[in-house]
């Protein structure tokens, strides 16, 4: 029996259950703290799409969501109250205080978070339906199960995270490559970091990298997320190299682009194949007070860890055991759909196959866009302005483009939603009720929309008419740059034409 349970625990993975456990922690946190800033506006009580609607129009087995208790009905102030415990919950994660408890303490901890988060993005609505939403909270579902310090990691549980990593990026790879001929003839990033929703201040360099360069992206994208996924699953160090090709290639989409949590969520998934001994080889070391203590550099590289942070294989009791075993038994039959889907040649992208969101199907990109459009967003304080008179200012939005001269800010991990959905309305989802309470909103002044733009262009007095065009946006080139430069005039960051009228000037004040 001893020497099965040594078999199970997963003594040279100490650091890796510290990243995973505390990482995810931190982009609960991150969710929360979105929902507290951005949920009232979008989906509260008098929000763009209310979720006390939605609620009343579903049922808990459409939605299951804490909100749905007679005792706990929906409210901003209840949202907010929810937020609270779960960024304060997190924090305690962060802190290391559930970890320094029992070995069971972590699960309780971590199913809080997820059924407290999964209470809001189940009743989010279209602001919520994206992939990384299910990601976090099928994350955050596992990783509790990874105990606290008083027992080795499960290597089951190491195990199964490592295929949630297969289902993330090998499904993101599969559905590239059966969903667009651009990523199979390698032309897909040269479109790519100038029309993605969300562009960050490295994009515009991205982009204007020379041909090969975009030829050997999109190729290295197709080896990592096909081929380094199952390489997991061999022995170490194979399998720790892996992890790190996965979390190169992640941390390069952190800098070309805000994709919320996302890369971050992926990165820390992929530290399941890295082991104490591949970190102290990194190194040339052990990590202070981080497993593998008092084992020489040279040693370490080679070693099997059999002394971590623990001390021995000993704290890894037949309960626990059997507690984890079975835990990862029920997980595996709820990922067979997804299984099957992998190879399904009508793959599906971010499905779910059962109410409580686990075993998923993940994936993004499985087909690109070659031109990039732009909604603006315009008031005029004069009532009889027309389309072609002046006056109209433009309404900024924090993340996404619309000032030429603006150059795309950092945002990611945290979650700019509304933005988000702008880059989706402009190729061609402007046609739902979001949309036009927004225009709604904004042309009547409305105070809490308002917080979920960039800066007023009319100090909070409403405007007398509203108008919404649609441009054509590119990125400027080096020579355009310089040219404004020598004329004195603000270096542009974009170039937009091909004006379109959306929306001719309307008056929303009293509605």
């Amino acid at each position: 029996m001893a020497t099965v349970l040594s078999v199970l625990a997963a003594e040279d993975y100490t650091i890796a259950r510290e990243v995973l456990q505390r990482g995810f922690a931190v982009l609960f946190f991150i969710a929360f703290l979105s929902a507290w800033n951005q949920f009232p506006a979008l989906l509260g009580e008098h929000g763009l799409t209310p979720a006390p609607r939605f609620i009343a129009a579903t049922t808990a087995d459409q939605a299951p969501s804490l909100f749905r208790w007679k005792r706990f009905t929906y409210s901003d102030r209840r949202l907010r109250i929810v937020c609270g415990i779960g960024m304060v919950t997190a924090a305690t994660v962060v802190a290391g205080i559930p970890q320094a408890g029992p070995a069971w303490t972590t699960i309780p901890v971590f199913l809080l978070m997820w059924w407290l988060y999964f209470s809001i993005s189940s009743i989010g609505q279209r602001f919520y339906g994206f992939g990384w939403e299910s990601l976090l909270l099928e994350a955050g579902f596992l990783v509790g199960f990874l105990g606290s310090h008083e027992v080795a990691p499960s290597l089951l549980m190491i195990g199964f995270l490592r295929w949630f990593v297969v289902r993330v990026e090998f499904g993101a790879g599969m559905i590239k490559m059966r969903g667009d001929s651009s990523w199979r003839d390698l032309t897909a990033m040269d479109y790519h970091h100038q029309t993605q929703p969300m562009p960050g201040p490295f994009s515009r360099r991205a982009h204007l990298m020379p041909v090969w360069w975009h030829r050997g992206e999109t190729l290295g994208s197709h080896v990592v997320q096909l081929i380094a996924p199952w390489l997991l699953f061999l022995p170490q160090p194979i399998a720790s190299f892996a992890a790190a090709a996965i979390i190169i290639t992640q941390l390069a989409l952190v800098v070309s682009g805000n994709y919320a949590w996302l890369n971050w969520a992926t990165i820390l998934l992929a530290f399941a194949g890295i082991s104490d001994s591949f970190f102290a080889w990194i190194v040339g070391g052990p990590w202070p007070g981080w497993g593998l203590s008092g084992l020489p550099g040279a040693e370490v590289a080679g070693a099997s860890a059999s002394t971590g942070a623990l001390g021995s294989s000993q704290a890894f009791p037949l309960w626990w055991a059997i507690l984890v075993t079975a835990f990862v038994v029920w997980q595996c039959v709820l990922s067979v759909p997804a299984l099957r889907n992998l190879f399904s040649p009508g793959q599906l992208m971010n499905a779910g196959f059962n109410r409580w969101g686990l075993g998923n199907a993940y994936g993004a990109f499985g087909s690109m866009t070659e031109s990039r459009d732009e909604i603006i967003i315009e008031g005029s304080l004069d009532p009889e302005a027309t389309m072609d008179s002046g006056g109209w200012r433009p309404y900024a939005f924090k993340g996404k483009p619309g000032d030429v001269d603006r150059r795309s800010p950092i945002v990611a991990p945290y979650h700019l939603r509304l933005d988000w959905l702008m880059w989706f309305a402009a190729l061609g989802d402007y046609r739902q009720a979001w949309f036009y309470r927004l225009l709604e909103r904004i042309g009547s002044g409305d105070e809490q929309i308002r917080t979920q733009l960039g800066p007023d262009p009319f100090d909070g007095r409403a405007p007398a008419l509203i108008r919404v065009r649609v441009f054509t946006y590119r990125y400027a080139t080096g020579e355009e740059r310089r040219q404004a430069r020598r004329e004195g005039a603000p270096r542009p960051w974009w170039v937009r034409s091909n004006p379109r009228t959306m929306v001719e000037p309307t008056d929303l004040r009293d509605r």
